[in-house]
């Protein structure tokens, strides 16, 4: 007779099977109801409504909403599909944000079907589907993104609404960027007689520089005898040269909350000291701050189930509660890792605290402190070499946030921005804030990303003379907290109002136990 670890291997070597045929939404027409069960009970599946489930990790707390927001659009995926088919589209606004590169789980996806019946869906942590009936538009304008149907860039940019300009400028300013000819929206405007919406969009058009788009519009709307005013829709005028060569948004995303949040960020950051006149007493002070630098947070991969965990659990040696001599080492390789960087770390604060440029110096130099980070880890055979060859090669997810890091390929666009930005900005403030939480919005590495946002934050407070400051652990919630509000919702002012309490009081000497009373 099978023991319950060979049951429960079973039923693991079943949704293993599924998961390499990409399912990632289970229903139950697709897994007996002994197998979920069973895999319900150890917490390899999590329940997102009625008959619907996804993967999930039996380390998962309850509570925790890292599971749903890592597999929230696959799921949105494999669900409408099962339902509609093709016969649906999400809304323009939502499609917009899509194709800026705006990933962000939303609290409420919109979805318009003919079939649909104008209800909700509730779904897990607070976020939803809406069904709204309506016709869809013509399928030339339809086109998959994330997995599920948008309206393609052009239809997005004509039928999205007026307030989006306001309330989501960067994702607009973004998907504008990627136009490269007027055509691609013209010919959705003179067939509509859409007066109204040419003259929004050549005014958007030429807020971000786009001159001759805009003007092509106007000419072509005119030439068709069409009576258009241009108007720009968005309240502010931006600053940023944007690019418009690359059909990627991920860069320019980049470039325009960098534009958008520095003055924020200016404006609640304590006067730069500048470079100090001691640089051995900096260093001493950095040397000596080393042990409460501790904190750090967690990086996870989407979840799958594989070979080797299937052995485990069939042979009875898979343990729910982790090996305690295992965990015990990645401890202490972990910290030796620190150390180590550490002291890489501050050799570049060193050359920086000489006159060299910040942003050169982090560019040059963050792929040493990462070596160094996870070096132990690779000779103590708990990580593969390969994984320090540079920068991930797979989609990685944050626990618990509703943001999804950019993909594999923006990579090559989004790190030699950043550093680019940090090389040429003159505020010592801005580089820090930004550069901390744009790094981990980037999301770089498979493992390991709030400790190098946190190296690069201290470098670059290092260049205006700003004291190494530590995040404490017991404002996690805090400090997550604001990094998701700026990630999420666009506004850096909780996170550079946080950190620049906590610098404030480096800079008053205040000791490591007054942290937990900065409000």
């Amino acid at each position: 007779m099978a023991t319950p670890a060979e049951k429960l291997a079973d039923a693991l070597d079943t949704l293993q099977a599924l998961q390499q045929k990409g399912r990632i939404a289970i229903n139950t027409k697709d897994i007996s109801t002994t197998y979920r069960q069973r895999l319900l009970k150890n917490g390899f599946l999590k329940e997102v409504l009625k008959g619907w489930y996804i993967p999930s990790s039996p380390e998962e707390r309850a509570g925790d909403s890292t599971s749903w927001y890592a597999n929230y659009w696959d799921f949105c995926s494999a669900y409408l599909a099962d339902r509609y088919r093709e016969s649906y589209t999400v809304s323009p606004d939502q499609s917009l944000q899509l194709h800026s590169g705006n990933q962000t789980v939303p609290a409420q996806l919109v979805i318009k079907a003919p079939a649909a019946t104008n209800f909700k869906t509730d779904l897990p942590y607070h976020t939803s589907l809406f069904h709204m009936r309506g016709e869809l538009p013509a399928n030339e304008f339809r086109e998959l993104k994330n997995g599920v149907m948008t309206y393609n860039l052009p239809a997005s940019l004509v039928f999205c609404s007026p307030s989006i300009f306001s309330q989501s400028p960067n994702d607009v300013r973004a998907a504008l960027a990627l136009i490269s000819d007027a055509s691609e929206v013209l010919r959705i405007l003179l067939n509509g007689g859409h007066t109204t919406i040419a003259g929004r969009l050549s005014g958007a058009f030429r807020n971000i520089g786009r001159n001759r788009i805009a003007d092509e519009i106007l000419k072509a709307m005119k030439g068709a005898d069409y009576d258009v005013r241009e108007s720009d829709p968005f309240d502010t005028k931006t600053e940023v040269d944007l690019s418009f060569k690359e059909r990627s948004p991920y860069a320019n995303r980049i470039r325009l909350m960098w534009n958008s949040m520095r003055a924020a960020i200016i404006g609640v950051f304590p006067e730069a000291p500048g470079l100090p006149k001691n640089k051995i007493s900096y260093l001493k002070a950095v040397e000596q701050v080393y042990v409460t630098d501790a904190y750090h947070s967690l990086s996870i991969e989407r979840y799958r189930v594989t070979p080797e965990l299937i052995d485990k659990v069939r042979s009875g040696q898979w343990n729910s509660e982790g090996n305690k001599e295992d965990r015990q080492q990645k401890d202490a390789m972990a910290a030796r890792g620190y150390w180590q960087a550490f002291q890489v770390v501050e050799q570049s604060i060193n050359k920086i605290l000489d006159g060299a440029n910040a942003g050169e110096i982090a560019d040059e130099e963050h792929q040493d402190w990462y070596r160094e980070l996870f070096g132990p880890s690779v000779t103590a055979g708990i990580i593969k070499a390969g994984d320090l060859a540079g920068y991930r090669t797979n989609q990685v997810y944050i626990g618990g946030s509703k943001h999804v890091p950019i993909n594999v390929t923006a990579l090559r666009d989004a790190m030699p921005l950043l550093f680019e930005l940090l090389t040429t900005e003159t505020e010592a403030s801005v580089r820090a804030v930004l550069g901390h939480f744009i790094f981990v919005n980037i999301h770089p590495y498979m493992d390991g990303n709030g400790r190098m946002g946190r190296f690069l934050m201290n470098v670059m407070l290092s260049s205006g003379g700003y004291p190494w400051t530590v995040i404490p652990v017991e404002r996690r919630v805090d400090y997550t907290s604001c990094l998701e509000t700026a990630s999420v919702e666009g506004n850096i002012t909780p996170f550079a109002k946080f950190i620049a309490g906590l610098v404030q009081l480096g800079i008053e000497g205040k000791p490591a136990a007054t942290l937990n009373n900065i409000q």
